[in-house]
């Protein structure tokens, strides 16, 4: 159910019809691509202006769709943005940013890739703001991971993968996760010796 509190918006505009499956860019910039999802976007923004005065110039995209994806927007800026990073406040296993991967990796798209979101351990009950912080997805989070995208090693937290297309030629892509350290420890179940 929703709680907290939103960006917010005036409420005396007139409504208009968004076309299923389009996004928005709200910003503009040539060194990495922040594609938000989500209660994500109001961060991206903030993480642009900070980066912004550092001389690191960011495209927002308001995604406002995972399903279907605005895949001529995001073909668009794959061909003239080095790095994306996508991000969601959402399992990044099969989420949004696994789907924008899957979309360049079939058209070929050359591009870096981050992609910010929940990773797969458990999640307790706490305050928004802390557990957002915590995967990354605050104005601080996006800001610090689109910094170390920029100053990292060629070889440091990435792997390039061949994918396959469709198409004749095969393209990479450098992937990376951002995973914060666990803070819960989760024993799995001892398999079961017995038959049945």
């Amino acid at each position: 159910y929703p709680r907290g509190t939103g960006v917010g918006v005036p409420l005396d505009a007139p409504l208009e019809e968004i076309p299923i499956g389009t996004s928005e860019t709200l910003r503009e910039g040539h060194d990495v691509v922040i594609l938000a999802y989500g209660t994500v976007v109001g961060p991206a923004l903030e993480a642009a202006e900070a980066l912004a005065r550092d001389g690191i110039e960011a495209t927002v995209v308001n995604a406002r769709f995972a399903k279907p994806l605005d895949a001529e927007r995001v073909l668009a800026l794959a061909a003239r943005v080095p790095r994306f990073l996508p991000g969601e406040e959402h399992a990044v296993a099969g989420g949004f940013g696994s789907a924008v991967g899957e979309l360049l990796a079939e058209r070929g798209a050359r591009v870096e890739l981050e992609i910010l979101g929940v990773p797969d351990e458990w999640v307790d009950h706490g305050a928004q703001r802390i557990w957002r912080h915590h995967f990354g997805l605050d104005a601080e989070g996006i800001a610090a991971a689109v910094r170390r995208r920029l100053t990292e090693d060629s070889t440091s937290r990435r792997f390039y993968a061949p994918f396959d297309t469709r198409f004749s030629e095969i393209s990479s892509m450098s992937l990376s996760v951002f995973v914060p350290p666990p803070n819960v420890n989760v024993t799995p179940p001892k398999p079961s010796t017995s038959s049945t």
